[in-house]
């Protein structure tokens, strides 16, 4: 610990190589350690050999914060950063992939009967009980999932799924 009684800190790594821009709300900055970009943040301008200190509010978003940190402390000292906080599984990313192909369909008016042919296949889908037909009720789900996406659903992707949701 230092004499001033503060917390250790690191240097901030070279600011030429990665990208710094000035927003409203502070300055933000792209790190490119090795393969991984880490993104950061601060209230003041960057100064380079200055040294910093990550500050991580006990919030809802601590979790990943603290993780990220951690990612860009390993990087800094030359170790594997690790696996990103959350990735989304291909289930889940095939089941956006349709939402925003079936959001891009209906956009473009085509009924639901055309847009499940586009998806499912038009073998799939019966020439009758199609009002009742399962597919039916997926494409409307799908179409449904892609609005919610539009509206600004797309900001959950971002976050992992908290265990209290």
């Amino acid at each position: 610990m230092p004499e001033d009684g503060e917390a250790p800190s690191q240097p901030l790594l070279d600011l030429a190589t990665g990208q710094v821009r000035r927003a409203v709300d502070g300055w933000h900055a792209v790190l490119r350690i090795g393969a991984v970009d880490h993104r950061i943040w601060s209230k003041d301008p960057p100064v380079l050999g200055a040294s910093y200190a990550a500050e991580l509010p006990f919030d809802g978003d601590f979790d990943a914060r603290a993780y990220a940190a951690r990612r860009l402390w390993r990087a800094m000292n030359g170790r594997a950063p690790g696996p990103a906080f959350h990735q989304l599984s291909k289930q889940r990313r095939d089941r956006l992939s349709a939402a925003i192909r079936a959001l891009d369909a209906h956009s473009a008016g085509g009924s639901y009967r055309v847009i499940a042919e586009a998806l499912f296949g038009r073998k799939r889908i019966p020439d009758r009980a199609w009002k009742t037909h399962d597919l039916r009720n997926r494409t409307v789900r799908l179409v449904q999932g892609g609005l919610a996406l539009m509206r600004g659903g797309y900001r959950k992707l971002l976050r992992p799924r908290r265990r209290d949701e």
